[in-house]
C-alpha cells in the first residue's frame, strides 16, 4: 500500500467500485440522454436521464414493480419483466419528447440477451432511437416469456395491452 503526502486518493465511488467515470465520461460527452439501465436481484430500473452540472437530471423512469399495478404477478426481475419496464420507460420518454439516447449499463457485463438488452429492447420498441447491434437482443419469445411457461405469456400480453391503451 502507498503511504505518504503524494498518494493520490481515488474518488469514493471509484473505490467502491460503483461508477467507471472514463465511461461517464465518454457518455457525457456524446451529447445525448443517457438510458441507464440497472438490474437488481428483485427489480430492473430504467432511466433517461440528460446531464446537469448541478446533478444528472431524470427525463423519465420505470422500475419492474410498477409492473404489478398493471396486472403482472410473476418475477419483477425476469427477463420480460425487464422488457415491459424498459417499454414503459420509453412511453414516458417519448412524452417528455426525448427522441434518442445513449444506453448507459454503469459496471453490468455486457452479456447476449441479458436483462440489460431486454429493456434495451423494450426502449427501441416504444420508439427511442438507441444505437445498438440487433444479434445482442433477447429473441422475440424470451422477451414475451414462452420459455417461463403459458401463464407468463398470458400475463405480458395483458400488461402490453394495458399499457398500449393509455392505462
Amino acid at each position: 500500500m502507498v503511504r505518504g503526502p503524494r498518494k493520490r486518493v481515488a474518488f469514493r465511488r471509484r473505490r467502491e467500485g460503483r461508477t467507471d467515470y472514463r465511461l461517464r465520461s465518454r457518455l457525457l460527452r456524446s451529447g445525448l440522454p443517457r438510458a441507464v439501465v440497472r438490474a437488481s436481484n428483485r427489480s430492473v430500473s430504467v432511466q433517461v436521464m440528460s446531464y446537469d452540472p448541478t446533478g444528472d437530471r431524470v427525463l423519465s423512469s420505470a422500475v419492474s414493480t410498477e409492473l404489478r399495478k398493471l396486472g403482472w404477478e410473476k418475477s419483477t426481475s425476469s427477463i420480460p419483466a425487464a422488457y415491459l419496464t424498459g417499454y414503459l420507460a420509453g412511453r414516458r420518454a417519448l412524452e417528455n419528447g426525448v427522441e434518442e439516447a445513449v444506453l448507459d449499463m454503469g459496471l453490468h457485463v455486457p452479456t447476449k440477451g441479458s436483462r440489460v438488452f431486454a429493456s434495451l429492447k423494450g426502449l427501441l420498441d416504444a420508439g427511442l432511437q438507441i444505437p445498438c447491434g440487433e444479434e445482442i437482443l433477447p429473441s422475440e419469445e424470451r422477451t414475451r416469456g414462452e420459455h417461463i411457461g403459458e401463464d407468463a405469456v398470458k400475463a405480458f400480453e395483458a400488461v402490453m395491452s394495458k399499457m398500449e391503451d393509455g392505462k
